[in-house]
């Protein structure tokens, strides 16, 4: 039973800091919120609550019990919420635990979520030998998908979305970075920002084009060199996760199972997203208890 999640919320959200590019009066409330802390903290939804909430609810929702999440040096609005311990916060069921992902000082910026995570594992040697799953702080992943990820019998797995299944824009979602699974339906690439004609490579058996979310279930023990040894990007200038699995998989093939999934998973990036999580939010959570 896997019962561990990471939270990635470590990012500066340089995007959600922007200006709209449609203004909505009805929204400054959560504009101003959004230049003044984390966005997974942002107040959305039924009572106002943080976005943060949502995805414990369905994280608690599927069985997952021990969380730990990766902050930023300077927030303190998701330990100020979920308690001030470093560790085993208690939140209904949920125990909460910070890694602070700490940035060089060659830097200004986070150096990326594959240093996040392993700024978080260094965090929880006692997860050793374990499975756990690792998870966005900006987006609202079903409850089904990570019972899928526990339920499933590869130790590592990622959740492969049906590009037609989402409630994006048609340029947004061209932008998405696409997988690529063997015969056998395990990982071989992810490709960020495809150019069309890598998307067309990509079509699966069943006609689709599938993409990754960030939605993962690894084994600590296997994963962790990569993640301690993973090269910065060229371009982008950070070590990035999927650097570190596509690493990983190049010396272990057959590793990372790609589970199909078709479902929209609503974003934070920008205020532009605000309001139509908002209609999400007032659409699938009617009535929210926790």
């Amino acid at each position: 039973m896997v019962d561990k999640i990471v939270i990635l919320a470590g990012g500066i959200s340089s995007r959600m800091k922007e200006r709209p590019k449609e203004i909505d009066e009805s929204l400054f409330n959560l504009y101003n919120e959004a230049d003044s802390k984390a966005k997974s903290m942002i107040s959305l939804g039924e009572g106002h609550r943080p976005f943060l909430d949502y995805l414990l609810f369905n994280i608690m929702e599927a069985g997952v019990t021990n969380v730990l999440i990766v902050i930023g040096e300077k927030d303190n609005s998701i330990p100020e919420y979920y308690g001030k311990n470093g560790s085993n916060n208690k939140f209904h069921d949920l125990l909460i635990s910070y890694a602070i992902q700490k940035i060089p000082s060659h830097r200004s910026k986070p150096w990326g979520t594959a240093d996040a995570l392993y700024q978080g594992l260094l965090q929880v040697p006692h997860w050793k030998g374990n499975d756990f799953l690792v998870v966005n702080s900006d987006n609202l992943y079903s409850t089904e998908s990570l019972r899928k990820l526990i339920e499933c019998d590869s130790h590592h797995a990622l959740i492969d979305y049906d590009r037609d299944g989402f409630n994006f824009e048609s340029d947004r979602v061209s932008k998405f970075a696409i997988t690529k699974k063997n015969e056998k339906g395990f990982l071989i690439d992810i490709i960020e920002k495809p150019t069309p004609e890598q998307i067309k490579s990509c079509v699966d058996s069943e006609g689709k084009v599938r993409v990754s979310m960030n939605c993962w279930r690894f084994n600590y023990d296997q994963l962790f060199p990569y993640l301690e040894n993973c090269p910065e990007n060229p371009i982008r200038k950070e070590k990035e996760l999927p650097t570190a699995v596509l690493n990983m998989i190049k010396d272990y093939p057959d590793t990372v199972l790609a589970i199909p999934h078709k479902e929209h998973v609503p974003d934070l990036t920008s205020k532009d997203d605000l309001k139509p999580v908002l209609e999400y939010l007032k659409e699938k959570y009617k009535v929210f208890t926790l």
